[in-house]
Parts: structure tokens; C-alpha cells; sequence
């Protein structure tokens, strides 16, 4: 195809030349014909006027490197030059060159021919006339030599060729390397597309330059990481989910085998039932979990958007709890910048936002310390923070404790304060696709904050929108 595109460029060039070449032959050949007229009219002039002298003649053929030849009615021969390259040609016969087909149709307007003498050592061309009106008055032929323009035009010639062959070398380079910039990203991009189709993600397309084929790599580029970060996810779900669910039922699996063969005494059964139970809780709590993270990563939840008043929500959700509070030994610090905050959200969506962070904040906070929630609003955002006196979170985990699955106890053992690892995640994207932010502060030893945002509802504003905004 490239050789094909170079081949067209030069035979496109070849053609124009050889025509332009052909046209200024024409042109230049034309033009000396004009030349020769005129010179044969001055002779005719003399000839006509019975005023001419050889010399006269002579030096009109001299100044114009002329062979002019008067040709009498009886066929008489007069020749006029200077210069030897003529004589051959002056010696010729009348039968030797073109005369009996030109002495016919000579007139005093005149006519140019090619090739009037036989056997040429150079290009001639010949303009002919009668002399005056009268059919013995003779032929008048002035004789020019082509030489210049032929050679002017070979040069041009070989000038025509010697450029397309210069246009072939040239446009096949340029071909080649714009082929070679232009095809070999997107070979190496093919080349790149086909590990990802095969699951590695690794591999990475060079980029070098701004043009289109450079974007498009860098999008290739920001897609396989992308992909290379959600295969990581996906393995590590997958294997966080295994150990979270194979825990529970290996635990289960063998207190109900000690059970049956008398491993475990008939007495000590409801104990055991109880951390059966305990554990099918739990699965039961991580599976529902991973529902509800599943139906919202999908976007199949659809959020019912209305006004309501956010601290009238928190009072709720605080009195589920409080069964956890008494027994845990816990005071509540509750305070709200107004009695009344309205909101634009889902209601259910973020009570159980609230649910998730009230639940961690007793999980893992000591008997007797103090769980505060506050709500207070700045121009169009309400915030809403709910804080503890807990264990904390180390600075190093603070920045992943909204990823799936992680846990800030690195073992996996069931324990009081264990959880699934889904609650924070499960409560960013709730707020995530409120069009809301939240945010985390905690240090080890010192309790946790999370504070989360909402959209502050006007007064007036008391109908909700169906579920559709943030295009849910």
C-alpha cells in the first residue's frame, strides 16, 4: 500500500512535468516561428523592392544564425549564411528536401515546417513564403535551428525525471516514517488490547507525543489500570467473602459435629446453640450487607428524595439504640445548632447511614464513655457528625476504612467488636450518591469522628422529585 501511495506521487509529478515540459517546447517553438516570420517578411520587403544587396541578406543570416534560401520560379537556387553548419544543408537538391510539396501551397502570408531538408545533423525549422503575388516571383525560406530549444527541453526532461525519482525517495521516506509514527501505536496498542482480553493488565502502550494516537494510548493506559485495580478488587472480594463466610460455617460445622457424636456434653448444648445462632447472625448480617452494597454499586436502589428534618431522624434512630447504649454504659452528648434542620435526601438511605456509624461508634468504644451527635448547617450544606471516645483508628488505616472488607484488626477471628468491613463502605457510596461528601478523623487511642454532609432544604421546599435526582 505505501509503495503503491509513493509510486502514485511520483508518476502524478512525471505526468505534470512531461506535460508542462511538452506545452513550453510548444510555447519556445511557437515563439522562434513568430522570429523566423518576421525575419522572412524583411527579406521579402527587400527582395520585393529590387533594393536588395547580398550583403544585406548576408547580414540578416548572420545576425540571426539563418540559412535563407530564394528559390526561383525555375528553380534557382540562392543561398545566404555564415556560419559551416549550414552548408550541408545549402548543398542539398530541391529533390533532396520538401519543396515539391511546399511549392504549391506557399502564399505571402507564410507557414513554418519540420523536417524540410532530408538526413538533419540538427533540428531545423523552415518558414516559407512567396515572395510577392505573381506565380514566377519564387520562394522565399528562411531557416532557423532548433537546437537551443531541443536542448532546453531534454534539460527539462531530464529535470522532470530527475524529480519524480527525487519525489519517490522522498514521499517513500516520508511514508514510511509517518506509516511506521501513525501504524506502530496502534500495533503496539492491539498488541496491548490482547493481554488485557487475556487478564493481564500489566502491560502498558508507550506514549510519546499529543497527537491522537498518544491520547488514545494514554486512555488505554488509564483503562488497563483501571481494570488492573478492579481485578485486584475482584480477587480480593472474592477471597475476603470466602474467609468471611468460611469462618462462621467451619465454626458452625464443628460444634454441631461435637454435638452429635457427644463430643460436647448434652448440658453444655444451649451454650454452644447460642454461638451457632451468633454465627448465623452474623453471616445472615454480611450477606444482607453485600446485597445492599451490590444493589448500590448496580444503581438499583432508587433513592426517594424528600424534605425532612434530619435531627428529628437522628432522635429515632438513637432511641433503636438505646438497648446497646444502657448496657454498654454509654452517655449521649446530642446537640443541634437549631431545633429543626430540614434536609433534601432519602430518608431511609441515610437512617441507615446513621445506623452504620452509631453502631461502629458503640462497637468500639469501652463501657462508659460518651457517643456525641451534632448537626449544624452553613449556607446551602448541613453536616451532621457523629463522634465517640473509642479505641480509634491508626493514621496508616485512616485513609482505607471506606474500602471493602477492610478491617482495621488484621485478624480474622470472631470477636465482639468484628465486623463485616462493609458498614463504611456500604455508608460512603449512600452518601456518594446524594452528590455528598464524607469524611474521617481519628487517632489511635482517641476516638473517631465521621462527619457527612446533606443538602439543606428551603422552607417553602416540601414535595420530593420521584426518586430521580443524581440520576437514580
Amino acid at each position: 500500500m505505501m509503495f503503491i501511495q509513493c509510486l502514485t506521487v511520483s508518476l502524478a509529478v512525471l505526468l505534470v512535468g512531461t506535460v508542462l515540459t511538452i506545452v513550453v517546447h510548444a510555447q519556445k517553438t511557437g515563439e522562434y516561428g513568430s522570429t523566423l516570420n518576421r525575419r522572412a517578411q524583411i527579406v521579402r520587403e527587400l527582395l520585393s523592392s529590387n533594393t536588395a544587396s547580398e550583403e544585406r541578406i548576408t547580414h540578416i543570416a548572420q545576425d540571426s544564425d539563418l540559412l535563407i534560401e530564394r528559390i526561383g520560379s525555375r528553380g534557382e537556387v540562392d543561398v545566404y549564411f555564415t556560419d559551416a553548419r549550414w552548408k550541408p544543408y545549402a548543398e542539398q537538391t530541391l529533390e533532396q528536401t520538401a519543396y515539391a510539396r511546399i511549392a504549391q501551397q506557399a502564399n505571402e502570408i507564410g507557414d513554418s515546417r519540420r523536417h524540410y531538408f532530408s538526413n538533419e545533423s540538427f533540428p531545423v525549422l523552415t518558414y516559407y513564403c512567396a515572395i510577392d503575388e505573381t506565380s514566377d516571383s519564387g520562394l522565399l525560406l528562411i531557416n532557423g535551428d532548433l537546437s537551443a530549444i531541443r536542448q532546453s527541453t531534454l534539460e527539462s526532461i531530464l529535470w522532470t525525471v530527475l524529480i519524480s525519482v527525487l519525489t519517490l525517495i522522498a514521499t517513500g521516506i516520508i511514508t514510511y516514517y509517518l506509516s511506521y509514527r501513525v501504524i506502530h501505536p496502534f500495533v503496539e496498542m492491539n498488541h496491548a488490547v490482547q493481554c488485557y482480553s487475556r487478564g493481564d493488565f500489566s502491560t502498558r502502550i508507550p506514549v510519546d507525543g499529543k497527537d491522537e494516537a498518544a491520547q488514545l494510548g494514554k486512555s488505554l493506559n488509564e483503562m488497563a489500570e483501571q481494570l488492573r485495580t478492579l481485578e485486584d478488587t475482584r480477587r480480593s472480594f472474592v477471597a475476603n467473602v470466602s474467609h468471611e463466610l468460611r469462618s462462621p460455617l467451619t465454626s458452625m460445622k464443628g460444634f454441631l459435629e461435637a454435638m452429635r457424636d457427644g463430643t460436647i456434653p448434652e448440658e453444655d448444648f444451649p451454650q454452644y446453640i447460642e454461638i451457632v445462632l451468633n454465627e448465623t447472625r452474623r453471616m445472615v448480617t454480611l450477606v444482607n450487607d453485600l446485597l445492599d452494597l451490590a444493589r448500590i454499586e448496580s444503581g438499583t436502589i432508587q433513592l426517594n428524595f424528600e424534605v425532612f428534618d434530619i435531627n428529628e431522624l437522628i432522635r429515632r434512630t438513637l432511641l433503636t439504640f438505646e438497648a446497646r447504649l444502657n448496657e454498654n454504659e454509654m452517655e449521649m452528648d446530642v446537640r443541634f445548632a437549631q431545633e429543626q434542620c430540614s434536609v433534601f435526601a432519602d430518608p431511609a438511605q441515610i437512617g441507615q447511614v446513621l445506623r452504620n456509624l452509631i453502631d461502629n461508634a458503640i462497637k468500639y468504644s469501652p463501657k462508659g464513655r460518651v457517643l456525641s451527635v451534632s448537626t449544624y448547617s452553613m449556607r446551602k450544606t448541613v453536616y451532621v457528625t457523629v463522634r465517640d471516645n473509642g479505641i480509634g483508628i491508626p493514621q496508616e488505616d485512616v485513609p482505607h476504612v471506606f474500602d471493602r472488607f477492610y478491617k482495621v484488626e488484621k485478624a480474622h477471628t470472631p470477636a465482639p467488636q468484628m465486623g463485616s468491613g462493609l458498614g463504611l463502605s456500604i455508608v460512603k457510596r449512600i452518601i456518594e450518591q446524594h452528590g455528598q461528601s464524607i469524611t474521617v478523623r481519628s487517632a489511635r487511642g482517641r476516638g473517631t469522628q465521621f462527619t457527612f454532609t446533606l443538602e439543606r432544604a428551603s422552607s417553602g421546599k416540601r414535595v420530593t422529585d420521584g426518586g430521580k435526582r443524581n440520576g437514580t
